[in-house]
């Protein structure tokens, strides 16, 4: 549940999240490739979320035990 006093939305949104099996996961890398990257996603119009999800999606196949 958010904090404070949360707008409906704010809370339909996270409930549908939750129901649909969303998380939320928290990084620290370098400026300089943190900057590359987004710099890359806006020049092929491709969000950085969707490129990350696709890059574990075959990080994962590739090293399945």
């Amino acid at each position: 549940m958010p904090k404070g006093n949360p707008l409906k939305q704010t809370i339909a949104s996270e409930k549908y999240q939750k129901k649909a099996g969303y998380m939320t996961k928290g990084f620290k890398l370098k400026r300089d490739i943190v900057e590359q990257f987004e710099e890359a996603c806006e020049r092929t119009g491709r969000p950085q979320a969707e490129v990350i999800r696709e890059f574990m999606e075959e990080f994962v196949q590739k090293n399945r035990g």
